[in-house]
This record gives C-alpha cells, structure tokens and sequence, in this order.
C-alpha cells in the first residue's frame, strides 16, 4: 500500500488542504493519506492557535467523507522537538510493508536542508512536492514527485477573517461550526 505522511498545523484544516492531498493522492496513486498534525516545529517559532485536541477534532470532522484520510497523532505523541525524521520512522515501524510517502510545499522542499537528519528521512521516504507551476529543483539522490496544482486557502486568512466576524471561506461547514461553538480564534484565543 502506499501512504502519504501529510504533516501542518492544520490551524484550521481547510479545504486547500483537502484540496492537495486529493491531488496527490490522484496523481501518485496513493492509497491513504495520513493528516499529521504537528506539535512545536523546531524551525517555527510560534504555536498553533488551537489546541492539539481541538485540531485533531477539525480534522476528524473535515476528512469524514474521505474514505482515503486518516488523522494520525504521531508527531503529538512522539517527545519534543518535533522531528520530521522521528514521526516517519514510527509510521514506517508501524507499516513496516508499505511505501511512505511525504507530501510537502515548494517552500519546505526548498529549505529541506533545515530539516533535522533529512538525508535519512529522503530515505524512509519518497517526497510528493506539491508546487504553483514554480518548477522546483529535482535534488540528486532524493526520490521525488512533482505535483502541480493551486489553492487560495490560506490559515492565516482564515483565522483573521474568523477573528473579524467577516465571512469564512474555504472551511467544511461541520469544522466552521466547530470553531463558532468553541470560539476559536477570536481575539482571547490569539488569532491570526
């Protein structure tokens, strides 16, 4: 089987997020996709809005009509700092027959030399580089995958239009009326 490790924040999930994982999966055959919420990112100075409860429950609620998604807490079980390296060899032990696959942006792709031990990830993994038509650069020796494709959702947007009041696009309306419950990302609660 292959499956896609699909790490962010996810603060909130989105529907640019389903809509990548949706190209990824259709373009390289993948079987499942793997929604890894992220705990502290050593090269991210701040933390998500939400909790890490209230994270994993948006995306429960965003991937319930996918039948090829699964939210997976690896990286917020696993010990700080969150190494992308650690949470790829916990899934490769608990899949231990499957092809990994590691869906990322043009701009992580670009900085994967940052990434802590990221030679040894490249071996765990194949990289799916979902890109805007920038053409990324092909590293020798990394196996990679490039997927073409665009989405205007944006979390930052989000959460600002949220904090507002104003309008809220690009959310599932079960995860918009989970924040509105909750009272995500108002102003108490840190937004943008």
């Amino acid at each position: 089987m292959k499956i896609c490790l699909f790490g962010g924040s996810f603060d909130p999930i989105h529907e640019g997020h389903l809509h990548i994982a949706q190209g990824a999966k259709d373009s390289c055959a993948i079987d499942r996709v793997l929604f890894l919420p992220c705990a502290q990112s050593p090269l991210k100075t701040s933390e998500p809005h939400a909790s890490d409860e209230e994270r994993c429950e948006m995306i429960r609620l965003a991937i319930d009509d996918f039948d090829w998604a699964e939210l997976d807490t690896t990286d917020l079980e696993l010990p700080a700092p969150s190494w992308s390296w650690r949470v790829a060899e916990s899934v490769k032990r608990k899949h231990p027959e499957d092809e990994l696959f590691w869906l990322i942006g043009t701009d992580q792709w670009t900085d994967l030399e940052k990434w802590g031990r990221w030679e040894y990830l490249a071996d765990l993994v194949t990289f799916i580089v979902y890109h805007r038509g920038d053409h990324p650069v092909p590293r020798e020796g990394v196996n990679a995958l490039f997927v073409e494709g665009n989405h205007d959702a944006s979390s930052t947007q989000i959460r600002h239009c949220l904090n507002q009041g104003d309008n809220v696009p690009f959310l599932a309306e079960s995860v918009e009326r989970f924040i509105q419950q909750k009272g995500l990302y108002r102003s108490a609660h840190g937004a943008v």
